[in-house]
C-alpha cells in the first residue's frame, strides 16, 4: 500500500469518526437553535471557499484569468435561476471565448 493510499483511508476514517461524534455527544437531543443556523450555513460557506481558491490561486499568487469570466456568467445564470445545464454550458463558452480572445 502506497502512502497515498494509507493517507486516503486515514482521512476517510477520520472523517467518518468525526461524523459519528455529534450524534453520541447529543444522545438524540436537538442542536440549540444558534447551532442550528451555522451549521446550516458550513457546507455553502466551505463550498464558496473551495471555489475561490481553485478559482483564483495559483501556488501563493493570486491569478484572475478567463476561468473569472466563467464564474460571473455561472453566478449570474444560477441568480436568475436558469437550468443547470444551461448555466455549465454558457459558463465554459464564456471561459473559452475570453482564452480565444485573449491568446
Amino acid at each position: 500500500m502506497t502512502g497515498l493510499w494509507l493517507a486516503v483511508l486515514l482521512v476517510g476514517a477520520v472523517s467518518m469518526a468525526l461524523k459519528a461524534t455529534g450524534p453520541v455527544l447529543l444522545g438524540g437531543e436537538e442542536l440549540p437553535a444558534a447551532m442550528q443556523r451555522v451549521v446550516t450555513l458550513m457546507a455553502p460557506t466551505l463550498l464558496a471557499a473551495l471555489i475561490a481558491t481553485q478559482m483564483f490561486g495559483h501556488g501563493r499568487s493570486l491569478v484572475i484569468d478567463a476561468r473569472a469570466v466563467g464564474l460571473v456568467v455561472g453566478a449570474f445564470g444560477v441568480w436568475r435561476k436558469w437550468p443547470t445545464l444551461l448555466v455549465v454550458v454558457l459558463g465554459a463558452a464564456a471561459t473559452a471565448l475570453t482564452r480565444l480572445v485573449t491568446g
